[in-house]
């Protein structure tokens, strides 16, 4: 009977309204997929569930601390979210919010993989200082939205000409994203590790320190000595064949979600 009474109560405005904010859900969570964010949730989120088992079991010490902790962290939000909430607000002013990601299958990240080391191994001859960026899982929009979008099919002719030195891009870094070139001359936070070799300048420090924070792996072409190395887990890796690069990135990026980092530590860590 309660049921057919709240049919009956039941308005066009209604449906209108709970798909409105189901939407508005759904392309929040796309905002924020693509960013650090997603780990604040599954924090908060974890947080959510011990203080509804602490409330269960009657955990009162418990159950108080953490709700004190909700409490500031509600207050904190905003400030922690800002760069999502600054970048929800541009997209939705350019009409950008409904755009739709894409996919690359493993052959076509071979492809991209190929180009890359193909211009490394070029710049590398050269003496031309490069930063590639290949994204994973934990998304890099906080540090593309520092460069200049491109949006680009993956070269190694187009990787070059971005590097070349004195253009505007070359002193950034490269960021590939679904096999494409989503950005460049974009802005890496510098890691605060000061064991690192007084050999590894602010290139190789960019993306050390990117990968402190994220689960990207960062292809490094050395402008005084042309060694090319990878960064993954806050460390780098260098003096390594070719080959062995190529198959840590293939690696990498066909399983994102697995655990790899021991399997692939190769050569000098730094």
């Amino acid at each position: 009977m309660h049921f057919q009474s709240l049919i009956h109560t039941f308005r066009v405005l209604d449906v209108i309204d709970i798909i409105t904010v189901a939407i508005g859900i759904y392309y929040m969570y796309k905002l924020l997929k693509d960013t650090r964010a997603v780990s604040l949730l599954k924090g908060l989120l974890m947080l959510s569930i011990l203080n509804l088992i602490s409330h269960v079991l009657n955990l009162y010490v418990i159950n108080w601390i953490l709700q004190q902790g909700m409490t500031v962290l509600l207050f904190a939000l905003p400030v922690v979210f800002q760069p999502e909430l600054r970048r929800a607000l541009e997209q939705l002013g350019r009409g950008r919010i409904f755009s739709k990601a894409q996919n690359v299958n493993d052959e076509e990240m071979d492809l991209v993989i190929d180009e890359v080391m193909s211009a490394a191994k070029a710049m590398s001859r050269e003496n031309t200082g490069a930063l590639i960026v290949f994204e994973r899982e934990v998304g890099l929009n906080d540090f593309i939205d520092t460069g200049i979008l491109v949006d680009a099919v993956v070269s190694r002719e187009l990787i070059k000409n971005i590097f070349v030195p004195s253009t505007p891009l070359h002193d950034g870094a490269m960021i590939i994203r679904n096999g494409r070139i989503q950005a460049a001359g974009c802005l890496l936070p510098l890691t605060e590790d000061r064991t690192l070799s007084t050999e590894l300048g602010t290139r190789h420090r960019a993306a050390i320190g990117l990968t402190e924070q994220t689960d990207a792996v960062v292809i490094v072409v050395s402008e005084e000595t042309g060694t090319i190395s990878y960064t993954y887990g806050g460390h780098i890796y260098r003096h390594l064949p070719e080959d062995q690069i190529k198959e840590a990135l293939r690696t990498f990026m066909e399983r994102p979600r697995q655990n790899i980092t021991s399997k692939w530590k190769w050569g000098r860590k730094k």
